[in-house]
């Protein structure tokens, strides 16, 4: 398959998902996936425990990033296990990272941030793959690892905005707050949530107005980057895909808080913000003093032939679960919920 086709493949079926998310993830019931009984109480009554599409598309993100990362090393022939190692050692810090940081940032216990587990992820990559290489088991090229995975990172990040609009989490300002040079784009196409129990009614009071579609936007411009860095890495520009998806990234993220309305933290320019612009030139440093190696060549069947070998399919299914049952146990939503049978079908 060549590479433009798979790219073409990957993009018309990310616009289907996004489309249809888009009209219809707003909506009331695309918040509660189920509800399952976890407590009993005094009136034959159940306290239920809530799965949320949030934990669905948070899941679906995480692990087609993960499919992204090993489709591009396993295209320069880098090893199974060393891919493995690479990517379980940075999801095992950033993912309790996006806890960890949301509470110190916006002094909430029951919240997450996609911004400080990315930040965490620049942080510590060019380390983990130092230490790999010191190790001398076999070399890893920084710049291939690092491409690879903001490329990843960009893709699964498309995707991850999905779960914001269903939870209605990270939301963007009313229309009536937005520069009036933006008023005739968004007066057209903007979002309008439903439901008491998402993020913008209980926090904002926002439900049922007509405000700046960010997380549509940032999934849009986020997919296209993405797209456009496989293409690049894939035909061995393993630079300019890097600097591509880093760059667009970390820019909108600073840029695209002046059109959210939802509570980042104290302060005029966020803590998010300042993450996202240092995480530009920190990544570029480190790229330079790393040393780099020959560019190793790429191929496509390569890194689909990866993708099938069986461990990779159970460990991202493994991966796929243990990220839903982290994300998707609503612990700022509950329910009640009550049995009977139906006495007419007996």
């Amino acid at each position: 398959m060549s590479v433009g086709l798979f790219v073409f493949i990957m993009a018309s079926a990310l616009l289907i998902v996004l489309l249809w998310s888009f009209s219809n993830l707003p909506g009331e019931r695309w918040q509660v996936m189920a509800a399952l009984p976890k407590s009993k109480l005094r009136n034959d009554s159940w306290e239920g425990l809530n799965l949320t599409y949030y934990g669905l598309f948070i899941a679906n993100a995480c692990a087609f990033a993960v499919i992204v990362a090993v489709l591009l090393l396993g295209s320069v022939s880098m090893p199974w296990e060393g891919i493995f190692i690479l990517i379980s050692i940075a999801l095992a810090v950033c993912i309790p990272a996006s806890r960890i940081i949301a509470a110190l940032v916006e002094k909430k216990k029951h919240t997450i941030t996609v911004g400080g587990a990315s930040f965490t992820g620049i942080l510590i990559t060019p380390w983990i793959v130092w230490a790999i290489n010191w190790t001398g088991w076999y070399y890893l090229n920084p710049m291939v690892v690092f491409s690879a995975f903001c490329v990843a990172y960009v893709l699964g990040e498309a995707l991850g905005r999905l779960a914001c609009i269903s939870f209605g989490c990270c939301y963007g300002k009313l229309l009536s707050e937005a520069h009036p040079a933006l008023l005739p784009l968004f007066s057209k196409w903007h979002f309008v949530f439903s439901g008491p129990m998402k993020k913008i009614a209980y926090e904002s009071g926002l439900d049922g107005h007509p405000v700046v579609p960010i997380q549509a936007m940032t999934s849009l411009l986020y997919a296209a980057t993405g797209l456009a860095g496989v293409y690049l890495f894939l035909n061995e520009h393993y630079i300019a895909a890097f600097l591509l998806s880093l760059v667009i990234s970390q820019l909108w993220r600073a840029l695209s808080e002046m059109l959210r309305a939802d509570h980042r933290g104290g302060g005029k320019i966020s803590a998010y913000q300042l993450m996202a612009l240092f995480s530009i030139p920190y990544s570029m440093l480190t790229v330079y003093l790393l040393p780099l190696g020959p560019e190793p060549r790429s191929s496509l069947d390569a890194g689909l032939s990866l993708l099938w070998n069986p461990g990779a399919i159970l460990l991202l299914q493994l991966f796929w679960v243990a990220v839903f049952l982290w994300c998707g146990r609503s612990s700022v939503t509950g329910s009640i919920l009550s049995f009977h049978v139906k006495r007419d079908r007996i």
